[in-house]
C-alpha cells in the first residue's frame, strides 16, 4: 500500500498468488458513524459536511457515492490510488474532523482473471 521497497514476505506473497499483479485504481472507502449524531449535530455540521462532500465530487475525487441502507454512513467510490490519499481526503471532511465517522477502505483494481482470456494458449484454442 505504502510507496517504497517491497519486503521479502510480500514478494514471496505475490508470487503465490493466481493472478498477475495489477495496480490499484481506485478506493471503496464505506463509512460508519462512531456514534450517532445528535439532532444539535445534525444542525451544526450537515449544512457543512454536504457541501464539502459535493466539491469533493466535482472535483473528481468521489466517483460515485451511495447510503448504506443500514444508516450507519456513506460509501464512496474515489478516483484515487491509496488508502493514504482515500483517508486523508475523508479525515478533512467535517464528520472526520469531529471524529464522527471513520470509514474502512478497499483498494480496487481490474478484474485479474481476465489475463487468462488473452493467453497464447486460450487464443489457440479458438482457432
Amino acid at each position: 500500500m505504502g510507496q517504497g521497497r517491497e519486503t521479502a514476505a510480500e514478494i514471496t506473497e505475490k508470487s503465490k498468488r493466481p493472478f498477475p499483479v495489477v495496480p490499484t485504481t481506485k478506493i471503496l472507502a464505506s463509512g460508519r458513524f462512531t456514534c450517532p449524531p445528535t439532532p444539535e449535530q445534525l444542525k451544526t455540521i450537515f449544512p457543512k459536511e454536504v457541501p464539502a462532500t459535493l466539491r469533493l465530487y466535482l472535483a473528481g475525487k468521489i466517483d460515485q457515492w451511495w447510503a448504506r441502507q443500514d444508516q450507519q454512513g456513506p460509501v464512496f467510490l474515489m478516483n484515487v490510488t491509496s488508502v493514504e490519499e482515500a483517508r486523508a481526503i475523508l479525515e478533512k471532511l467535517p464528520l472526520g474532523q469531529a471524529k464522527l465517522m471513520e470509514f474502512e477502505y478497499v483498494e480496487l483494481s481490474p478484474l485479474t482473471p481476465l489475463h487468462l482470456l488473452l493467453t497464447e494458449g486460450r487464443a489457440n484454442a479458438n482457432t
